[in-house]
C-alpha cells in the first residue's frame, strides 16, 4: 500500500471531514475542503490533465503559489504516474529556464502575475508543450469542475518516480533528487511511526510547499494520517500563535528562524498551546539559546530532526523520550545512519566525527538524467553520501557537526555557494568571489559574498545586492557583501573558505 492509496481511503473513511483549510492571511477562517471533496477534486484534476496529454512518466512543473491549486495538481499528477516538479515562485526567468530544460518539462502550471515572462517558452524549448497560467483558485476550480471525474487506477510501480526535488551539489548545477512512490511511502510511515501521528490532529501548517519539509514531512504528513492541515499563506508570528490557540491545534513543524520569531513575538506570554502535542524543528540547526528559549516560554520543547531532499526524514529526536539539545536524535525505523571516515569510508567508532552515511527504502533513486552524480552520491553498497559530518554517541544519538561543502543554510532554506558565485562571475566589475556563510541570530547563517573587485573603489555593496536580486530566489541573495585584496588559498591555490569564515564573520 502507497501513500496514494492510504490517502484514497482515508478519503472514503473521513469523507465529511475537512482535510485543508486555507487560512487568510490574518489567520481567520477561509475555505475549507474535506477528504471527499479532495478526492473528487482531485479525480476531475486527472481528466483535466489527462485531456492536456499528460501520461505515465511526463515531468509536469508547478510553480504556484501556496494554495488549493498546487496540493490539486500535485496529487493528480502523481495520480496519473507522471512526475510532479514542484518550483519556488520566487524564482527569476533565469533559474526557471534552467530547471524546465533540465527536466524536460511537458507542461508548466505558473501563477498568472508571473505567465507573461514565460509564455514565450514553448516556442523556445523542444519539450515543453504548453505553459498554462493559473489566475486564481476560483477560477481553476470552474476549469476543472466541469470534467468527469477521471477512475484511473491508483500507481502500482513503487520505484517509480513521482516526485522530482532540485537540489544542489558542489558544481554550482541544480540535480533533480527522483523520489519514487516507495520512497514517500517509506518516510511517511516512519514519520507515522515515530511522531505518533493521529487523524485528531490539527497541523497549523506555515511552510512553504514546493520544499521537501512543507511538502512532503507536513503535508503529505497530515493526508497520510487523516489529520486536518489549516495552511497559512505567510508566516507571521503573532498570527501564527494566535491561530495555534484558536484552531487548537496539535501540530506545527518550522525552522529555527519562524521559531525564533515565535519566541520574541509580542503575544508570545500570552496564548495557551497546553494543547500542542508535537512541534518539530528542522531544515538547520536548532541553537542551543533558542531550544532553551521556547521551552520557557511555551512549556513545549523542540522535537529537533535530520532530512534531505534526497531521502525526507532521516534521524529525529524521539516523541517520548530524551529531546537532546544539540542532537538530531536517532535514526527513524527503517533508516540507517553510520559514521564513516571522510577519506577510507571505513567506519568510526562512536565519539568520532567524521562522514555521514546513510541508507534506507526513503533514500531517492539517483538524480535525473545524472547517472555520473549518482554514482558520486552512492557507495557501492548503496549508502547515500550526505556530504554532512556528524558523530554517533555510545548511546545511538547524533551529533552534526558541519558541512562538508560548504553548503550554506538561511531561514531553513540550503544555499550552496556555487550557484551564487556563477551569478557574481557575471558581473564585469567583480573579478573573483566567494560566498560563505555567517552566523545570524534571526536566519541561522546569512549569505555573504566576499568580492574581488576588477578595480579598487568601483564597485558597492547595494549594486551587487541588486545584480544578485534580479538573477537570484529571494533566499539566496547576498545580504552581506564584504570586499577584499585577496583571499586565502592552499597551495593548490583554492579559497579556504573556513579561514575566509574566520576572517569575515568576525569582523
Amino acid at each position: 500500500m502507497t501513500f496514494l492509496d492510504r490517502l484514497v481511503d482515508n478519503c472514503e473513511r473521513y469523507a465529511d471531514k475537512v482535510a485543508l483549510e486555507f487560512l487568510e492571511a490574518d489567520g481567520s477562517s477561509g475555505r475549507g475542503v474535506t477528504y471527499g471533496q479532495l478526492e473528487e477534486a482531485v479525480r476531475k484534476t486527472m481528466a483535466y490533465l489527462q485531456e492536456k496529454g499528460v501520461k505515465k512518466g511526463d515531468r509536469v512543473a508547478l510553480q504556484l503559489p501556496k494554495g488549493l491549486p498546487f496540493i490539486l495538481l500535485h496529487l493528480a499528477v502523481m495520480r496519473l504516474e507522471a512526475i510532479s516538479l514542484p518550483l519556488n515562485p520566487g524564482y527569476p526567468p533565469r533559474e526557471l529556464r534552467y530547471f524546465l530544460e533540465d527536466a524536460a518539462v511537458e507542461l508548466f502550471f505558473a501563477d498568472a502575475a508571473a505567465a507573461v515572462t514565460v509564455a514565450p517558452l514553448p516556442d523556445e524549448m523542444e519539450s515543453l508543450e504548453e505553459v498554462v497560467p493559473v489566475k486564481s483558485t476560483d477560477s481553476f476550480l470552474a476549469q476543472v469542475v466541469t470534467y468527469e471525474a477521471a477512475r484511473q487506477p491508483l500507481p502500482r510501480d513503487p520505484d517509480a518516480t513521482c516526485l522530482m526535488i532540485y537540489t544542489s551539489g558542489t558544481t554550482g548545477r541544480p540535480k533533480g533528487a527522483q523520489l519514487s512512490y516507495g520512497n514517500l511511502t517509506a518516510n511517511l510511515d516512519a514519520l507515522h511511526e515515530a511522531w505518533g501521528w493521529l487523524a485528531e490532529d490539527r497541523i497549523l501548517h506555515v511552510l512553504p510547499i514546493f520544499h521537501v519539509h512543507g511538502l512532503i514531512v507536513a503535508l503529505h504528513g497530515a493526508l497520510n494520517a487523516g489529520a486536518t492541515a489549516l495552511l497559512l499563506p505567510a508566516f507571521e508570528a503573532e498570527v501564527a500563535l494566535e491561530a495555534m490557540e484558536k484552531e487548537q491545534c496539535t501540530v506545527f513543524m518550522a525552522v529555527p528562524t519562524i521559531h525564533r520569531r515565535l519566541v520574541e513575538a509580542a503575544n508570545a506570554g500570552e496564548v495557551d498551546l497546553s494543547h500542542m502535542r508535537l512541534l518539530t524543528s528542522g531544515s538547520d540547526r536548532l541553537p542551543d539559546d533558542l531550544f532553551a528559549q521556547f521551552q520557557e516560554t511555551f512549556g513545549h520543547t523542540l522535537l529537533e530532526r535530520y532530512g534531505m531532499s534526497e531521502t525526507g526524514m532521516l534521524i529525529s529526536n524521539p516523541l517520548n523520550g530524551e529531546r537532546r539539545v544539540g542532537s538530531v536524535g536517532l535514526p527513524l525505523p527503517g533508516v540507517e545512519a553510520r559514521i564513516v571516515d571522510p577519506e577510507t569510508e571505513a567506519p568510526l567508532p562512536d565519539g568520532e566525527v567524521g562522514a555521514v552515511q546513510v541508507r534506507g527504502a526513503n533514500v531517492c533513486k539517483g538524480y535525473w538524467r545524472r547517472p555520473e552524480k549518482t554514482a558520486e552520491a552512492f557507495t557501492e553498497d548503496g549508502w547515500l553520501r550526505t556530504g554532512d559530518l556528524g558523530l554517533r554517541e555510545p548511546d545511538g544519538y547524533f551529533t552534526l557537526k558541519g558541512r562538508s561543502k560548504d553548503l550554506v543554510i538561511s531561514g531553513g532554506y540550503n544555499v550552496y555557494p556555487p550557484e551564487v558565485e556563477l551569478v557574481l562571475a557575471g558581473h564585469p566589475g567583480v573579478d573573483a568571489s566567494a560566498v560563505i556563510g555567517c552566523p545570524d541570530p534571526e536566519w541561522g547563517e546569512r549569505v555573504t559574498a566576499v568580492i574581488i573587485p576588477e578595480a579598487a573603489g568601483t564597485l558597492n555593496a547595494e549594486e551587487i545586492i541588486a545584480f544578485c536580486r534580479e538573477r537570484l530566489v529571494n533566499y539566496k541573495v547576498p545580504r552581506r557583501v564584504v570586499f577584499v585584496d585577496r583571499f586565502p588559498r592552499n597551495a593548490l591555490g583554492k579559497v579556504q573558505k573556513a579561514r575566509l569564515r574566520e576572517q569575515v564573520c568576525e569582523e
